[in-house]
């Protein structure tokens, strides 16, 4: 189905790719954690709420 080059200029493009991503995430690791202070807060309200939610229709339609 795939030429050998393609599936090696794949390989190396999923390998670049991945290095790279991991390289932006560490450089901004620092910004992140001084930009969404707090947000898990947030994220607990939200899954409180849905799980609110989850109880609340079990009670209410039997």
């Amino acid at each position: 189905m795939f030429s050998t080059g393609q599936l090696v200029f794949a390989g190396l493009f999923l390998i670049t790719f991945i290095i790279i991503i991991v390289i932006s995430y560490k450089k901004d690791t620092l910004l992140h954690k001084r930009q969404y202070k707090g947000s898990i807060w947030v994220l607990l309200a939200f899954l409180a709420f849905i799980g609110l939610l989850f109880i609340l229709k079990g009670v209410l339609n039997p």
